[in-house]
């Protein structure tokens, strides 16, 4: 199955960070900045980058943005240029546009736009971003250190009347289930014999390699 692709326009420290997550994950990432020195320092790091005004339609044209299935927009503190290449990479078509809001008027704006996604980069972090982004299943991602991670995932219709025994993450992949947030109730510290439905949050603890290995057997 194809890998998806992604666009990162702005390479300040948030879209930055965020891209080489992604690059780290796997995926092919396209990165656009105006600052010829932001592109040369990504310019080892990612797939492409190139120099170019993000506000362009014939440029983002040119680069082909219409292929790519998720663009997301980290300009830094050009709120007008921000909006104009939301509005633009909506227009050319493209799956999923993600944008970085530097104020509450800016993401509604952003969403009145039709925007799918509104990041907040004072909420979320460029690393938890690139996670959520190629995991449907993955609700939250929280680094507790630079090997320990905690994260939430939704359970799948799949794996709906399946028990933690069942599911063994942590004989299969190293990691424990901590609890389980069902709509009625919590679950702190389920036993094997607790039963996971559709739509439960698993909220798991674990190396951030045995977190992507659980997450690909939710997701796949």
């Amino acid at each position: 199955m194809k890998r998806s692709q992604y666009a990162v326009i702005g390479l300040g420290r948030f879209g930055s960070s965020l891209a080489k997550e992604l690059i780290q994950l796997g995926y092919e990432v396209l990165g656009i900045d105006k600052s010829e020195e932001a592109v040369d320092e990504m310019s080892e790091v990612l797939t492409h980058v190139v120099a170019a005004d993000a506000t362009d339609e014939e440029v983002l044209r040119s680069l082909g943005i219409r292929n790519i299935d998720c663009a997301i927009v980290a300009i830094g503190d050009d709120i007008q240029s921000s909006i104009l290449a939301a509005i633009l990479l909506k227009d050319l078509g493209v799956k999923q546009v993600v944008a970085k809001a530097l104020s509450e008027l800016h993401g509604k704006v952003l969403q009145k736009l039709g925007v799918d996604r509104v990041i907040f980069p004072e909420r979320d972090m460029g690393i938890r971003v690139a996670h959520q982004l190629v995991s449907p299943n993955l609700l939250d991602y929280i680094e507790l250190s630079d090997e320990y991670t905690i994260a939430e995932l939704s359970v799948p219709k799949r794996l709906s009347g399946r028990t933690l025994k069942e599911l063994d993450p942590r004989a299969k992949f190293g990691c424990s289930v901590v609890a389980i947030n069902k709509r009625t109730s919590v679950i702190i510290a389920p036993t094997a014999a607790d039963t996971l439905d559709e739509r439960d949050i698993m909220v798991v603890i674990g190396t951030n390699q045995q977190i992507e290995s659980f997450e690909n057997e939710v997701s796949r």
